[in-house]
């Protein structure tokens, strides 16, 4: 209030919680007989549940998101009510702000929001400056465009495609735990890489199915999207140092000599396979807390923040892509010498797919993502490759590994008295590269 007994040397701020008032207050004052003037500012918290973006009439076909609190402001015990400047309101957003999105501040005339008078001044991803000529009921409304309908056959597919996945990430471990390994096999990768994605993808089967209950729950909503984002960079991490592992297995075909077993220990795999992706979310946390949690409970896209997840994982991929080719490379030298007496065409056909589906657990396939714009054939491709990382897994490792596959016959034929030497000789000579990379 400004009055003969309160002076004022400046236009005073006026703050609610999620907003705040700039007016001129001491233009007003001297504009009325006493020179006094007073302002009320009011903000309702749930006013928009009643005075809904809806209400926001426009020629185009847009969704309409309530940004802010509502506001009020009006001059109470003050003859002349015009303003002598534009009053700025600065509206702090209360959802996700939307780059694409067109943004208008606006007033309640009678039954509708309306924008006559007012305008955007700034605005930036966490608040937008109001300017209006007059005092009234407040808000921010975002209009952005409607999303294409969803393909109901697509969402389907993904839904079988990441069940699927599920039942055989479930199955290569069972597999992984109940096989007896030789010393020189290292699997603590291809569990891992089980692990990491078995969890993200049923937390993201749970989060899809009960999304209308978390969704309201923004905290709930950011700690989800926060371990889907651990889990699904470690499950790439994983795939770096299967990578790794493969390339030193088959650069060593002849022999694994135990001071590798040491420098690459289970224990210092662990470490670098979830302290990574551990460091990176806890630096994304700390950076921009509230990049989790958009209505899919996902990564935001706002700030860039994607690439706290995207930046790791195009450059793990890259890194699989020049290991994977290095790998084809040693191994096309390697298959001229196998053993004569083995099939070359069974062999050839044999090891075609097991490249192609080492291809798909190096996670390689996920640079489809960067070409599925547009493309509902890549699209569909994309899915069913990364939904079944488990499947390949599971046919490399277990159905098609010589190993496994000797545990199998000796488990149902009680064959305690075969030796691996005596089961590979019996099948035609040793497959030398199923020990190391397939």
């Amino acid at each position: 209030m400004v009055g003969p007994s309160v002076a004022l040397s400046k236009i005073p701020r006026l703050n609610t919680t999620n907003s705040s008032v700039d007016i001129d207050l001491i233009g007003i004052a001297k504009n009325n007989n006493k020179g006094s003037a007073a302002v009320a500012f009011m903000g309702y918290n749930t006013m928009e549940n009643l005075l809904k973006p809806d209400f926001f009439n426009t020629s185009n076909d847009t969704i309409k998101t309530m940004m802010s609190t509502v506001i009020s402001a009006t001059l109470p015990k003050t003859n002349n009510t015009k303003l002598t400047k534009p009053v700025n309101f600065t509206l702090k957003h209360i959802r996700e702000f939307n780059p694409n999105g067109s943004l208008s501040c606006v007033y309640w005339n009678i039954s509708e929001w309306i924008v006559d008078g007012c305008s955007v001044l700034e605005t930036n991803s966490n608040y937008t400056v109001c300017s209006c000529v007059h005092l009234s009921t407040f808000a921010l409304i975002m209009q952005t465009s409607r999303p294409p309908k969803s393909d109901s056959q697509l969402d389907l597919l993904n839904l079988v495609c990441v069940i699927v996945g599920v039942v055989f990430f479930s199955l290569a471990l069972l597999t992984f735990a109940l096989c007896q390994w030789s010393p020189g096999v290292n699997n603590v990768a291809r569990i891992n890489i089980c692990i990491s994605l078995l969890l993200a993808h049923l937390l993201f089967l749970l989060t899809k199915q009960f999304l209308s209950l978390i969704g309201p729950h923004q905290v709930l909503c950011a700690v989800i999207s926060g371990v889907l984002h651990f889990l699904f960079l470690s499950g790439f991490v994983w795939m770096f140092i299967e990578a790794v592992l493969l390339f030193i297995c088959v650069k060593n075909l002849s022999q694994i000599s135990s001071k590798k077993r040491e420098v690459l220990s289970t224990g210092f795999l662990c470490v670098i396979g979830y302290m990574v992706a551990l460091v990176v979310v806890a630096v994304s946390v700390g950076l921009v807390p509230e990049g989790y949690g958009s209505e899919h409970c996902w990564i935001k896209m706002d700030k860039g923040f994607i690439w706290s997840f995207l930046g790791p994982v195009c450059v793990i991929l890259a890194l699989n892509m020049i290991l994977f080719i290095n790998i084809i490379i040693k191994l096309n030298s390697t298959l001229k010498n196998l053993n004569a007496e083995v099939s070359q065409m069974k062999q050839t056909k044999t090891m075609t797919f097991k490249t192609l589906a080492q291809f798909v657990v190096l996670g390689c396939s996920w640079i489809l993502g960067f070409f599925t714009n547009g493309s509902k054939e890549l699209e569909i491709l994309f899915l069913i490759l990364n939904s079944q990382q488990g499947t390949f897994i599971f046919l490399v490792y277990c159905v098609l590994n010589n190993e496994v596959r000797h545990h199998a016959i000796c488990h149902h034929i009680q064959c305690q008295n075969l030796n691996m030497k005596d089961y590979y000789s019996f099948h035609g000579g040793p497959v030398i590269l199923s020990i190391c990379v397939f």
